[in-house]
């Protein structure tokens, strides 16, 4: 599958099942780290609605730090993670089917169903997001269709089975969120070497960044902010993501432009207009024309025109003479062909009331020229007769 970069990249399989109710979870992801576990189990619980007594999964490294005299020692993380659950993390023995079929039955029938070979002749999943559509519907499948050996539909046993289950916290655990980040001075953040934008008003903030497939998820605690930010809102404070990015490689950093609504430009990424204020009663004279005439001077500003107070001046006075709609419209064509010489206004202004505008509007620049060409000295220096 396609990576940040455009290379392809592994993806994994999350799996997890309810032992009563055989309500089974698949989830997509990039790796196998800690934060992405805690990540997995937390979505996990939130879908099935509850947390049972005792999860039981396999020796990986995040789980088990090692096995002392054939007892496996529990990662602290780990046990810290299922105290705020109120469940108990248990692995299960080295190659033994009865403590670890349930999980490989799960496994094996999703990479089955979802798993691209050249038996099911499955094409290739185009995007992390496609991939977790496919889950999605795997899930719903296998969730919502006659168990083959309880005799019932799994979505309904689990009804029954969410009696049993303790209630979840209201947050996750923050191992969950991932990796915490500082906010710089900048407004920005840097994970894998790569600086990411977050909104205005939490410089100085601790933040919580994780991978979420092929996107980087931003989490911040509003109420430990000394401010509420303006963007969030009247709601209530607390865990919140706050900003979300596709992943990026080193040196190309993704900044969201709404990030930094003073920045001059808009946040699609287009220049963001100067703000006109008049100053004086000829500005406010010359502005009152139209919109022909801001778009001038904004234009004419931006070129680097000269005497723009004085061309402004004898445009109030062309507008007092031939109408200010007819030289709001040659200000205006004016600003779209980048004409802001000494008698451009006046030339427009007349071309236009003879009657002969309406045609596209030809912006003057070096690629066209009225100097004479060359071509009438391609035989100077040769000998009458002879070819050049």
């Amino acid at each position: 599958m396609p990576g940040p970069d455009g290379s392809l990249r592994e993806t994994l399989l999350f799996c997890a099942w309810l032992a009563w109710s055989r309500f089974r979870v698949v989830l997509p992801t990039w790796d196998r780290t800690l934060p992405t576990l805690i990540a997995c189990l937390d979505a996990t619980l939130r879908r099935i609605g509850g947390a049972p007594v005792y999860a039981l999964t396999d020796n990986e490294k995040t789980v088990t730090v090692e096995h002392v005299a054939g007892v496996p020692v529990r990662h602290p993380e780990i046990v810290a993670v299922g105290r705020h659950y109120g469940m108990t993390v248990h692995t299960c023995v080295p190659y033994d089917p009865e403590s670890k079929g349930g999980s490989e039955s799960t496994v094996k029938i999703a990479k089955a169903d979802l798993v691209p070979t050249e038996v099911n002749l499955r094409e290739a999943y185009g995007s992390f997001a496609e991939l977790a559509r496919a889950c999605g519907q795997f899930c719903d499948m296998v969730n919502g269709r006659v168990h083959r050996e309880t005799c019932a539909v799994p979505a309904q046993r689990l009804e029954i089975e969410r009696a049993r289950l303790h209630r979840l916290p209201d947050a996750p655990h923050t191992a969950a969120l991932g990796t915490t980040r500082v906010v710089n001075t900048g407004q920005a953040i840097r994970f894998g070497n790569v600086r990411y934008s977050t909104p205005p008003g939490l410089v100085g903030a601790e933040v919580w960044v994780r991978a979420d497939g092929d996107e980087l998820v931003v989490v911040a605690d509003l109420a430990a902010l000394p401010l509420r930010p303006v963007w969030a809102g009247d709601g209530p404070l607390g865990l919140a993501e706050v900003a979300r990015h596709a992943l990026s490689t080193p040196g190309n950093p993704r900044i969201g432009l709404a990030h930094y609504p003073g920045h001059p430009q808009q946040p699609d990424g287009s220049p963001r207009a100067p703000r006109i204020r008049p100053a004086t009663a000829a500005e406010a004279a010359f502005l009152a024309i139209g919109d022909g005439a801001r778009a001038w001077l904004v234009e004419a500003a931006a070129a680097g025109a000269t005497r723009i107070r004085a061309k402004m001046a004898e445009a109030v006075e062309l507008a007092s003479l031939a109408g200010t709609a007819a030289v709001d419209a040659a200000l205006g064509t004016a600003a779209l062909a980048g004409r802001f010489g000494d008698g451009d206004l006046l030339s427009i202004a007349g071309y236009q009331a003879a009657g002969r505008a309406g045609g596209p509007v030809t912006v003057a620049d070096e690629a066209y020229s009225a100097q004479p060409g060359t071509a009438a000295w391609a035989g100077f220096g040769t000998a009458p007769g002879t070819a050049p």
